[in-house]
């Protein structure tokens, strides 16, 4: 068997700053929250959201099984794509711990910031959303993130056409420094 691999096969040293992160937080306009089910399947359900003082926060109605079932496990991932809405390439995951919100004060800065995000060019279309938000149904939860997982779609592709310094790859992480390894080792291919 060759070994045709690149350092593309490395994602860790393509990783996002934390500016990039809050850049694609602020622009990106959906993310895929996930949580674990009671019989311990993963789930994940699209959400608009809006990033505030260092959290992601997302509302749903409190009937939903995601509201029981982060009430019964706090942990969380989100995954955050640069691909629609941002002028960025790759992608954000955070694992996380959410907490729900229902106060008044919450819901008074953050639905009009939804719906600013979701109709940013459109007073009545952000109206409408900040009305249809406006239920006593509805649960907001921030999540806190604890590690982020990202890609830097942009770096990837300088890379692979030899213009990415080295300065500007991110640490290698265990995945690509140690387990990588493991798996070369048993298909015969030399360590990296």
């Amino acid at each position: 068997m060759s070994d045709t691999s690149h350092d593309h096969e490395m994602v860790s040293i393509y990783g996002y700053s934390d500016e990039q992160i809050d850049s694609l937080l602020t622009q990106a306009s959906e993310c895929v929250l996930m949580w674990g089910t009671k019989d311990g399947w993963p789930v994940g359900v699209t959400h608009a959201f809006v990033w505030h003082e260092g959290k992601i926060w997302i509302t749903f109605a409190t009937h939903r099984h995601r509201a029981s079932a982060i009430r019964r496990d706090n942990r969380v991932s989100v995954a955050i794509s640069a691909v629609a809405g941002t002028d960025m390439g790759g992608a954000a995951t955070c694992k996380g711990h959410a907490t729900f919100h229902d106060d008044d004060a919450t819901k008074a800065w953050f639905y009009p910031a939804l719906a600013k995000k979701v109709s940013p060019d459109n007073a009545e279309g952000e109206a409408a959303f900040h009305s249809l938000l406006d239920s006593p149904l509805r649960t907001i939860i921030s999540v806190d993130p604890v590690k982020w997982i990202t890609y830097d779609g942009e770096k990837a592709n300088r890379d692979m056409v030899g213009q990415l310094s080295e300065e500007e790859k991110t640490p290698r992480k265990e995945g690509d420094a140690v387990r990588m390894n493991k798996e070369r080792e048993k298909l015969g291919l030399p360590p990296r």
